[in-house]
């Protein structure tokens, strides 16, 4: 399908695993070779044709506005939270700001580096919303050094997806970023709630799947995990590609 021109970025939580560092600040505004997060999702999503962008607020409130306010090429709309609404209830909040065709939702904190052909145009080209609620961008576990995990998805060649059976282990973990139609939403609950919810729904009716990344992904959660970016990513170039 063609690519969407609308995308929400997920950036009201509190981050709490990234204490110390996120006790003052948001942490998609937490910087990693030199540059915010939240900047480095926009210079994606700019790139891929995104013109308008809702980003979700609550923690850090005024200093994440005054991060997007920098943007120039990207129309913003923001969309407060009183209460935090997790990844399902944020979206669902959304929903009249993001319209009625499909958008791109990507994780205030995620960080990836496109393989050769954009991450963002990959889910687009997989995503069909007549047969498809979502596709999601995953990573291959076993990339990441220092998980520990059980995994979050299996994946046939086909791209269909299916959740880890009772102590399996499976090899693919969510990068933090989908393409959804209005449709995976459709009769979700009221108040916060997890999109986990939904996939799951649009797994057992065969309407989920997922493309795995051919470039970096990192995991960051935890300071250490910030320490250990700096450090993979010294001296790459292409780190510095969307700067401005």
């Amino acid at each position: 399908m063609t690519p969407p021109k609308v995308a929400m970025v997920l950036a009201a939580g509190l981050g709490t695993r990234m204490r110390p560092l996120t006790e003052t600040t948001a942490k998609p505004l937490l910087h990693v070779a030199g540059r915010s997060l939240l900047h480095r999702i926009l210079d994606h999503l700019a790139a891929a044709g995104v013109e308008r962008v809702v980003v979700n607020t609550h923690w850090q409130r005024e200093a994440v506005l005054a991060a997007l306010a920098e943007r120039h090429d990207l129309e913003i709309v923001e969309s407060h939270e009183e209460r935090l609404l997790d990844t399902g209830g944020a979206v669902v909040k959304a929903l009249p700001l993001l319209g009625h065709t499909p958008f791109y939702v990507v994780n205030g904190d995620a960080f990836w580096l496109d393989g050769a052909r954009p991450a963002l145009l990959r889910l687009a080209d997989a995503f069909d919303p007549d047969r498809l609620d979502a596709v999601l961008m995953v990573h291959r576990a076993a990339l990441l050094p220092f998980y520990a995990g059980r995994g979050d998805f299996a994946v046939d060649p086909w791209g269909r997806v299916r959740r880890p059976r009772e102590k399996e282990i499976v090899p693919y973990l969510y990068a933090g970023v989908q393409i959804a139609s209005p449709a995976l939403f459709a009769g979700a609950p009221e108040g916060p709630f997890s999109t986990n919810l939904l996939w799951n729904r649009a797994i057992d009716a065969d309407r989920l799947r997922a493309v795995v990344h051919d470039g970096v992904w990192l995991h960051l959660s935890t300071p250490a995990d910030i320490e250990d970016a700096e450090e993979s990513l010294a001296g790459r170039v292409s780190v510095f590609a969307y700067a401005r």
